[in-house]
């Protein structure tokens, strides 16, 4: 079985794709599996820059931590990923988009994150960037979490 390839997408790569980056990447470490994780937004406004510091303290609060540094998403990630993971529909319809242009070739398999959880009302991650308090963040955190988890449930011994 071959180590999947998974980068998380939201709008700018400072709230919600880096959160899931660290949440995924904790969970693969505790499964033993040798998967390849990241993380990119679609803009470069945050370019370079660490996360926002709510998303940093939110994984700090549930005992995790991230060395990310934000990058904008590449056409090449879509041949070097097996699964691009979108935040919200807006991010999904801009992937799907970007991704159309390569149908011919090998592309990764862009789907909302969220999808992973049974609940219709959870599977869009809002951004929390905008949000007045770090409840939004933590929503995102609940969220991502268990779509992680019930991502690598459904993966771990097909892929």
């Amino acid at each position: 079985m071959k180590p999947l390839k998974i980068q998380f997408v939201c709008i700018g790569n400072t709230c919600r794709s880096p959160m899931a980056e660290s949440v995924m990447r904790h969970w693969v470490k505790e499964y033993d599996l040798s998967w390849n994780i990241d993380s990119a937004g679609l803009r470069t406004w945050n370019v370079g820059r660490k996360p926002d510091e709510r998303c940093i303290k939110v994984l700090a609060e549930n005992g995790l931590t991230t060395e990310h540094v934000g990058r904008k998403i590449d056409l090449m990630d879509f041949y070097n990923y097996d699964y691009i993971l979108a935040m919200d529909e807006h991010n999904l319809r801009e992937l799907q988009t970007l991704c159309k242009d390569e149908s011919q070739q090998r592309c990764a398999k862009v789907e909302l994150l969220g999808k992973y959880i049974d609940r219709e009302e959870d599977q869009i991650i809002n951004d929390p960037y905008f949000g007045n308090s770090i409840g939004s963040f933590r929503c995102a955190f609940l969220q991502i979490t268990e779509s992680c988890q019930n991502f690598i449930a459904a993966h771990m011994y097909t892929d």
